[in-house]
């Protein structure tokens, strides 16, 4: 038994919380099952692997880019506060379950057991793949495959399911973690299916990340925006707005042409719009963060982050602006080298092994898709919407301040950007990433304050964890044991409700699994579904 479980808590660590090692054998398995050559499998492997890594360098590349902006913030203006970042959330679960097992942490982790987390991984992971083959019964055809996320996801859902069952033991707190979150990825990364085949044109993945709920309700509001425009338009032929077309139909005259090459847009934007916030900080401030003898070893600024004496500020600012479109460029390169080997392997698992199925990846993945310029401005409403709610938690004297985080503030607000722009245009890519930007922080401040977090430094803050997973935390503390069955059923009902409202093919039959297995088709009945609400509408 010591080795079985041995074996899993190696293969736990080593692949399913690795992402670059799962996209990698998923493409061996989905080329094997075509019947590729040795080599070709080897290759697949190689570069899907070393894609989804240089993918990783770029995410990590922005994350370091912003951090004197991030420290320079919270320790310019004496903010003890709190940062929203799946790292500082795993820290906080740690920190607080080793102050529970030393008797002076919450009293209701005393039975917690981090773990866990690894045996959690593979049986939530099973879970997914049941739920999936199932999928005549269950609706649900998407894979979560983001090993790296769902590790922090574990941590936080441990601290919320024992917050509201602190008489759970070991075992029962397993079962329990295993089957909401393994219910959670399969349906929250089918959620995305639609919205990431539309801006894809039909790639064949779904997003498996933090904000699936998020990036639905904002295809969704974007849509509804949409089709609004569509009927104004329609009742009032030539009135359009700039505001109505995506960012990738906007062309800029003059001068501001050179806001329609991507790499120069992110660089300036960047620059004018965290130059500001660097000089609110000041050189001198940034100066003795870099200074080893004035900072702790946490706050310290190091490497091109850093600003030493007789260096130019103006430089400075410049240089570290401009690493946002260098990372961005990066990204876009490992998303199109993994996504291309992904996208023709995995038909041989959705043909042969798990029939109409697709991997749920990394949210970075969609900037690789439609306008960069989304990225960008998704970022910025997103981050303006966050400082702003920030300011009220200061003006009201809130006992629980928020430091923004890099993460949530940029791969949240600039996938729900991506996708609102694709669905919406410029209006809905500015408006949905700053109403994402509000929840993030109210979200994240309430849930931690009620849950005790907060003291310990940091909570996820991502989208579906600030407002979906309260809700679902709520449910639970004051509905008990019912409230896992409420919870359970309301995810096992969402996919059912999907199915019943895909376009009709012309048997009348629902073509809610064509948007997988033949997505060229259901566009098509997609397309001339809408077009007949709009026609209808504006009569």
């Amino acid at each position: 038994m010591d080795i079985l479980l041995a074996a899993v808590n190696w293969f736990s660590k080593t692949i399913l919380s690795q992402p670059a090692w799962i996209i990698g054998f998923i493409v061996v398995i989905g080329y094997c099952l075509l019947g590729k050559k040795w080599y070709e499998v080897l290759a697949g492997f190689i570069k899907a692997s070393v894609g989804y890594m240089i993918l990783s360098v770029g995410s990590g590349g922005l994350i370091s880019s912003f951090r004197p902006i991030t420290v320079g913030l919270s320790q310019r203006f004496n903010l003890s506060a709190m940062v929203i970042d799946p790292y500082f959330g795993n820290n906080a679960v740690d920190a607080g379950v080793k102050a529970a097992a030393a008797g002076n942490g919450p009293a209701f982790l005393a039975n917690a057991n981090v773990s866990q987390y690894m045996l959690l991984l593979l049986f939530a992971y099973i879970l997914n793949i049941l739920l999936v083959a199932l999928k005549r019964y269950t609706k649900l055809r998407a894979i979560f495959t983001t090993g790296n996320v769902q590790v922090q996801q574990a941590a936080t859902a441990l601290w919320l399911i024992m917050f509201c069952f602190p008489s759970l033991m070991s075992v029962p707190a397993l079962v329990v973690m295993t089957i909401l979150l393994g219910l959670y990825w399969a349906v929250g990364s089918n959620l995305t299916i639609g919205p990431a085949q539309e801006l894809t044109e039909g790639a064949g993945f779904a997003i498996g990340h933090q904000q699936m709920f998020g990036i639905f309700l904002a295809s969704k509001a974007a849509g509804w925006m949409r089709k609004r425009d569509e009927i104004r338009q329609a009742k009032n032929p030539g009135k359009t707005s700039i505001f109505d077309k995506k960012l990738e139909d906007i062309e800029l005259p003059g001068w501001l042409s050179m806001f329609n090459e991507n790499m120069v847009s992110t660089a300036l934007l960047m620059t004018l719009f965290f130059g500001i916030i660097l000089v609110v900080i000041g050189p001198d401030f940034l100066i003795k963060l870099s200074d080893k003898e004035q900072t702790a070893a946490t706050y310290l600024l190091t490497g091109n982050a850093a600003l030493t004496p007789g260096k130019s500020f103006v430089f400075y600012i410049m240089y570290n602006c401009f690493q946002f479109a260098v990372y961005l460029t990066i990204l876009q390169l490992g998303v199109r080298t993994f996504v291309a080997e992904l996208t023709v392997s995995f038909q041989g698992i959705s043909n042969k092994l798990l029939k109409g199925s697709v991997p749920g990846v990394d949210c970075a993945v969609t900037f690789g898709f439609g306008s960069t310029n989304a990225v960008t401005l998704g970022f910025m409403a997103g981050a303006i919407g966050q400082f702003i709610a920030i300011a009220v938690l200061i003006l009201i004297k809130s006992p629980v301040l928020v430091v923004a985080g890099f993460i949530p503030l940029f791969f949240d607000n600039a996938t729900l950007g991506v996708f609102a722009n694709n669905k919406g245009g410029l209006k809905a890519c500015l408006i949905i990433p700053f109403i994402c930007g509000l929840c993030q922080v109210f979200g994240s401040a309430l849930i931690a304050s009620w849950v005790q977090m907060y003291q310990y430094g940091g909570y996820l803050g991502m989208f579906d964890w600030a407002v979906v997973w309260p809700l679902f935390t709520v449910i639970m503390k004051y509905a008990s044991w019912a409230g896992i069955a409420i919870v359970a059923v309301f995810l096992l009902i969402i996919p059912q409700l999907q199915y019943r409202s895909a376009p009709k093919d012309e048997n009348g039959e629902s073509a809610y699994f064509l948007e997988v297995e033949d997505y060229d088709k259901y566009a098509e009945l997609r397309d001339a579904a809408l077009a007949k609400q709009v026609a209808d509408a504006a009569k």
